[in-house]
């Protein structure tokens, strides 16, 4: 069967010469109200001149020499994700492989490991946790930069951190994305930089809505202040793939009570399975690495 192709955005303002983050301070700043939806949730952002929406995502055009050459198809890219949660990045490699980006994706539990992969075997394009180690961000995309063929970089992180993944918008990363945003909307995030555009989740844009209009709040944190130490106990459990009865014996109490508190955690963080557990639990930290 042949690989399905997909087709990164294109705009005919790619011409733009503003860099990424005076460009996003410009079209914030502006209050065109012809340009967004009063009803928008990060309303007054106005792109009229250059950044554009699509999904939900802030897309940045390249300027003209910057980014990846223009093509018509991305098929296959090769993508390394860098992060030390081996459950997340197990999904998010499926998520890659899956049409329409049909990715080739490799993983790299540390930052150092990622810089020897890339010396060996470029990528098209690299996923790096916030909080990579044993080289801090900033490091490794020091170091990435030195490489012959530098891959662009987007960078997740927790939605905790999401102050701090702000802060990285004055580097030279290529995308901002909180590790909750929605699978279509960072799918075409990760279409956008492959095409040598710069993308921002919506997430991320919001808090920086907020921080300008100074109606900014502390981030909730859903889920870990919401659990019991018990329940905590176990959702960790449920991420190590414990099952009911290995959980039960663990703690010396019964399979129905297990079940119990299962069914009080998934309420709690609002969850529908036993994998979107799983998956839970390594955005949280609350498994091994």
């Amino acid at each position: 069967m042949p690989r399905q192709q997909c087709q990164p955005p294109t705009d005919a303002r790619a011409g733009n010469p503003t860099g990424f983050l005076d460009e996003l301070l410009d079209s914030i700043a502006q209050t065109a109200a012809s340009a967004v939806p009063h009803d928008r949730d990060d309303y007054p952002i106005t792109m009229p001149a250059a950044a554009f929406y699509s999904h939900d995502v802030v897309i940045v055009p390249r300027r003209p020499g910057e980014g990846a050459p223009d093509r018509d198809a991305v098929v296959g890219p090769n993508v390394l994700v860098v992060d030390g949660q081996a459950l997340f990045t197990e999904a998010l490699a499926g998520l890659l492989s899956r049409p329409p980006l049909c990715a080739v994706a490799r993983m790299a539990a540390h930052s150092d490991e990622a810089l020897t992969l890339l010396g060996t075997d470029p990528a098209d394009l690299v996923l790096c946790d916030l909080r990579a180690q044993p080289l801090p961000l900033r490091a490794f995309l020091a170091a990435a930069r030195q490489l012959p063929s530098p891959p662009p970089v987007i960078v997740l992180a927790d939605a905790d951190d999401e102050l701090a993944l702000m802060a990285e918008i004055d580097s030279d990363v290529a995308g901002l994305f909180t590790k909750d945003s929605d699978p279509e909307q960072f799918l075409e995030g990760v279409r956008a930089v492959l095409a040598g555009h710069r993308a921002v989740g919506a997430n991320v844009m919001r808090r920086m809505v907020a921080r300008l209009n100074g109606t900014e709040t502390a981030p909730a944190r859903p889920g870990l202040d919401q659990l019991s130490p018990t329940e905590l106990d176990i959702l960790a459990m449920v991420g190590a793939a414990s099952s009911v009865e290995q959980i039960a014996l663990a703690r010396g109490i019964s399979q129905k009570t297990v079940r119990n508190h299962l069914a009080n955690i998934y309420r709690k963080l609002d969850l529908r399975s036993r994998t979107e557990a799983m998956l839970c639990a390594a955005r949280m930290g609350l498994t091994a690495t």
